[in-house]
């Protein structure tokens, strides 16, 4: 891979970064907070039944759409991480003349 498109994948990746970053953050802290307030017997006041509206997005009325942004933005995180970590570049031909 040229270092002009390894660039560029690096722009798309800060970028798509920047963008998933709140909501993906927002998506694990309530998950985990959920599940923590469900299973383990802690009173730290926050219903669990909250955390997964605001979790799956239906508090900001964005059920329907907001696992597949957060999916999408993952996807494209790994594909643009992985495009600029090289485990898919070409192998150079070794020359049998050397």
């Amino acid at each position: 891979m040229s270092t002009t498109m390894k660039k560029s994948f690096h722009k798309y990746h800060r970028m798509i970064g920047i963008i998933v970053a709140l909501p993906l953050t927002l998506t694990v802290l309530t998950g985990m907070v959920a599940t923590i307030g469900r299973e383990w017997p802690l009173n730290i006041g926050i219903s669990s039944r909250f955390m997964l509206k605001v979790h799956t997005g239906e508090i900001f009325h964005l059920q329907a759409i907001y696992p597949i942004l957060n999916g999408l933005g993952m996807l494209g995180l790994l594909v643009t991480g992985l495009s600029m970590s090289g485990l898919f570049g070409r192998r150079k031909q070794q020359n049998s003349n050397n």
